[in-house]
């Protein structure tokens, strides 16, 4: 069956409501763990069939954020998630009174009991009002981002088709696409500010009512993080300061020569040569042919999942008007199939989609068969491991996609990965300092950010730019407001995904095979636990990054990026 075949059903919240609580005291009642194994499967098939619809209606209205239809639907998951969210609660708290415990740990595994656990420390009853109000506000950003309509060479482009202008040759090109995207946010600043500052305020109410000092607290028990918290993070983030950071600044100074300027502003940035970027040979079906062709090669089991992908058409990529922004992967539990979003716009980051989200997909496509919803994916932090590493583990086809770029692109794509970790460090750090303090006003915020530019990014200049200048950057980073606090685990990935090339220079089939193993494993185990599955090192320890970049820093200095 077709993606477009996939039959979306509003759920009856009465009835779906009725059978959960009917299982779930068939659940509690049982007096054999055979029989209260059978009832947590039938929770599982509700819990299923919920997540099943809720995803469709999220892609499809995505995929058109105009259509009146799923744009209604969305908002009715939007207001009844709390509900469902409340009878997950219902279900973790008996699990963690199960009469056979023991014996389900056995069948089931003893993480999803661990998960419960965490689950009902971030929930009460009465947060729902609060919840469906945070859920409301994340997605006014993303429709506000999507509505860009921006007057641009002629024609009226949205945020994903500025970037291949941004990206041109042409300095002064550059220049006025990078205030034309910029005068967009400058307009709807009060709007941008207004809507943080409810989520900033709504999100600390929630962590309040349910015991907890700040909203970090809560953050990092919602994104399921058993093995560390903030004291290991900060210690990072001050690795990432001493180890990344310099030979990040090294590479734009290579840059500035490179691109001969006499001074590197922001709006230069984006290009990374004179002769312009690495750009995909090809529109998007001929990128599509590569990618079969890579993945029929790279493995029996890449290939029978690109097909799979293929043959259901559960690829959406290509920008168009109403279309949300970004690019991400999600997975459809009753039809088994993942789904990748991704907005085409001529730069290297079709290439990316065709490997990053195609790593999301093929861990989740691996992981089908487990039985527990929540092992479907892999934990927040390490789900970005196997997208950052299919990166590199398409390396060995990128000439398929690049032809006479594939050198540039290979530089690009190792260097922009350093860059990726300060990224995702600084918007880390971000939102700590701004849970720690609720109270900023958004004028605090933004000299905040640029406080924070400045120490990860010291060569970022922002030219007569004074919206940047002044701060006002963050305010395009949809995870800063939809996600809060899950950019730090792009960075983590990353460092993991590093490993992988480093390995995969030595022995390409072997880090396969530890890849793989990673992939199948799914959500099944803790960060740190599925880390020793796939033989990598911790990125949290000290010692990882000092050992792993070094690798990195020696690949780039032996390009002559000058001939570029």
């Amino acid at each position: 069956m077709r993606f477009e075949d996939f039959k979306y059903e509003r759920p009856n919240m009465e009835t779906f409501k009725s059978d959960f609580t009917k299982a779930l005291e068939t659940f509690t009642n049982a007096e054999a763990a055979d029989k209260q194994e059978k009832a947590m499967d039938e929770i599982n098939r509700l819990r299923f069939d919920f997540n099943t619809m809720s995803t469709l209606a999220s892609i499809r209205n995505s995929i058109d954020t105009r259509d009146e239809f799923y744009d209604a639907e969305k908002q009715f998951f939007n207001k009844n998630s709390p509900i469902f969210s409340q009878l997950n609660n219902q279900f973790y708290k008996a699990l963690s009174e199960a009469k056979f415990k023991t014996e389900l740990m056995e069948r089931k595994g003893k993480l999803l009991f661990e998960q419960a656990e965490q689950s009902l420390r971030t929930f009460a009853d009465s947060i729902m009002d609060d919840l469906g109000e945070e859920n409301r506000l994340s997605n006014e950003h993303q429709k506000l981002l999507a509505s860009a309509e921006i007057e641009f060479e002629g024609e009226t482009r949205n945020l994903s088709q500025m970037a291949p202008f941004a990206q041109s040759a042409e300095r002064s090109m550059r220049k006025r696409a990078s205030k034309a995207a910029s005068n967009f946010f400058k307009e709807h600043e009060e709007t941008l500010d207004k809507l943080y500052d409810d989520l900033v305020k709504v999100r600390t109410t929630i962590a309040n009512k349910i015991g907890y000092e700040t909203f970090t607290e809560l953050a990092y028990e919602r994104l399921g993080r058993l093995d560390y918290g903030p004291k290991e993070v900060a210690n990072y983030r001050k690795q990432v300061e001493e180890i990344i950071v310099p030979i990040n600044t090294e590479l734009s100074k290579r840059k500035q020569a490179r691109l001969e300027l006499d001074e590197l502003w922001h709006y230069d940035l984006p290009l990374d040569y004179k002769s312009g970027n690495a750009t995909p040979k090809g529109d998007k079906d001929t990128l599509i042919k590569a990618a079969k062709v890579m993945y029929d090669e790279m493995s029996k089991e890449t290939s029978e999942f690109f097909n799979v992908m293929l043959d259901r058409n559960l690829m959406d990529l290509e920008s168009k008007k109403g279309k949300a922004g970004g690019g991400y992967c999600t997975f459809i539990p009753n039809y088994d199939s993942p789904f990748i979003f991704a907005n085409f716009n001529g730069t290297k980051h079709d290439v990316d989609v065709l490997t990053h989200e195609a790593g999301h997909a093929f861990q989740m496509y691996s992981s089908r068969h487990h039985e527990v919803p929540e092992y479907l994916m892999a934990t927040m932090e390490a789900s970005e491991i196997h997208s950052m590493s299919m990166e590199f583990f398409a390396w060995p086809w990128i000439d398929k996609f690049f032809k006479e770029d594939t050198d540039k692109y290979k530089f690009s794509h190792l260097s922009q990965a350093l860059m990726l970790i300060t990224y995702g460090v600084s918007i880390d750090e971000f939102q700590h300092e701004v849970y720690a303090k609720p109270s900023m006003t958004p004028k605090e915020r933004r000299e905040l950010w640029r406080s924070i530019e400045k120490k990860y990014f010291p060569y970022r200049k922002y030219d007569d730019d004074q919206y940047l200048e002044s701060g006002g950057g963050w305010h395009r980073i949809m995870h800063i407001f939809a996600v809060p606090f899950y950019m730090i685990d792009y960075t983590l990935a990353q460092v993991c995904a590093f490993q992988f090339w480093v390995k995969s220079q030595k022995d390409y089939d072997k880090a396969w095979e530890d890849y793989l193993r990673l992939c199948k494993t799914g959500g099944s185990k803790t960060f740190l636990n599925l880390l020793d599955v796939a033989n990598l090192e911790n990125p949290f320890a000290d010692g990882t990054l000092e050992k792993t970049v070094p690798h990195i820093k020696a690949y780039l200095d032996k390009v002559d990026d000058s001939s570029f």
